[in-house]
């Protein structure tokens, strides 16, 4: 069905690269494997050769191989470039563009999608330089497939095993032929925290990181939907969208969305917008303490509602569709369904941010659905998963509205 360049690096992983080969072989693909110097130290190239029943490129310069030009040959035919495992590394080559070596360079002379399925002891991939390195990637587009948690071949606990193979090849599967059940269709997401200034100095925000709705844009997109992003201030890298709004405030949100509303198909509000702003705006200048001061007295004032806003433009109609989420530091479920009908919304998203890996700055969630058939809980899962599932619903929603646009 389609070539698949195989990068293997130097993780004790690699023995499960020998697996995701003869799973892909059994779905039809031919594949190219290609080795890193340590990666030979964990899988003779031998194994891969047996399977692949080609010969496994471990050098630009192996004689009589033309190998200092293969791999542009390889670049040029192959459909996916998976890595796995994907050592850190070798993503810290990926994301700076070093090409020392055949896989390095590969990564650099191919167009084809790549798809990464990271593996390292879980400080490796807790650290800034390593979450710096995979946020760059996602912003050129490099798809991953998450690590696992649990028992980890140094010993200890946490994050950064090698996904398991049937969930590398069905990534692959999804990358070489994506769904397209979006295409036409405008989704209007919105992700991360609004910023409410108090003087020039202080602020009142939250702890919101954009993982969700950003994992939401990007899975619309990879679905052929066309994209606009309204992202309020976050460190993470957003995807790679049609068209991406920056926001600081909530006011600045509410106008950025309901500017775009009208001729969307499906809004999602996965940012979370600050309740409360500075009334009457905020102070010119510093305010300044004084040095008997016991305390201050702030004088807060609610912000605009921007989901029950749109609900209310919306009325009876069924389009756009309309999905909220309700973050609650406890069980989630009756506030959600307290906003659902209050917001006369199709879906609201709920889930509890003190529930371990589901909370602020995490690569998972727990969310449960909430909507007027029922409710869904979900196991903890990817925030790309949950994106997916999410739009799996969003798509029986669109299949069911009305094509009536929002006047």
């Amino acid at each position: 069905m389609a070539l698949v360049a195989l990068g293997v690096t130097g993780g004790i992983g690699a023995y499960k690269a020998v697996e995701v080969a003869r799973q892909l072989q059994k779905r039809g693909h031919d594949v190219r494997a290609v080795m890193t110097r340590s990666a030979r130290r964990f899988v003779a190239p031998l194994t891969f050769e047996a399977i692949t029943r080609h010969p496994v490129i471990t050098s630009q310069f192996t004689p009589g191989m033309n190998a200092d030009i293969e791999h542009i040959a390889l670049a040029s035919e192959a459909k996916v470039l998976l890595v796995a495992p994907a050592t850190a590394n070798a993503i810290a080559k990926f994301a700076h563009g070093l090409a020392d070596d055949f896989l390095s360079a590969l990564a650099l002379a191919t167009t084809a999608p790549m798809l990464l399925a990271p593996a390292m002891n879980t400080n490796m991939w807790d650290h800034p330089a390593t979450q710096a390195n995979l946020a760059t990637l996602v912003a050129r587009g490099v798809r991953f497939v998450e690590p696992g948690e649990g028992y980890l071949a140094c010993g200890w606990i946490g994050k950064g095993r090698l996904a398991e193979p049937e969930a590398i090849v069905d990534a692959v599967e999804r990358l070489l032929a994506p769904r397209r059940t979006l295409a036409g269709r405008r989704v209007l997401v919105t992700a991360g925290p609004t910023i409410e200034d108090l003087d020039p100095v202080r602020f009142i925000g939250n702890r919101s990181s954009g993982r969700m709705g950003f994992a939401i844009a990007a899975e619309a997109q990879a679905r052929g939907a066309d994209v606009t992003l309204v992202a309020g201030p976050t460190p993470i890298a957003p995807p790679a969208v049609g068209d991406l709004v920056r926001v600081r405030s909530a006011a600045e949100m509410r106008a950025a969305v309901m500017t775009r509303a009208a001729v969307a198909d499906v809004v999602v509000m996965a940012a979370a917008v600050a309740d409360f702003t500075a009334a009457g705006g905020p102070a010119r200048e510093k305010l300044e303490k004084h040095e008997r001061q016991e305390g201050v007295t702030l004088t807060l004032e609610r912000t605009p509602d921007i989901l029950a806003e749109l609900g209310q433009r919306r009325g009876d109609r069924t389009h756009p569709v309309l999905v909220g989420f309700a973050a609650q530091s406890g069980p989630a479920e009756s506030a959600a369904r307290r906003k659902l009908v209050t917001k006369r919304v199709d879906l609201i998203v709920a889930n509890d941010v003190t529930a371990p890996g589901a909370g602020f700055d995490h690569d998972t969630n727990r969310v449960t659905f909430v909507a007027p058939d029922g409710d869904e809980s979900l196991p903890l899962l990817s925030k790309a998963e949950v994106a997916a599932l999410l739009l799996d619903r969003v798509e029986a929603l669109l299949g069911a509205a009305r094509t009536t646009p929002v006047e």
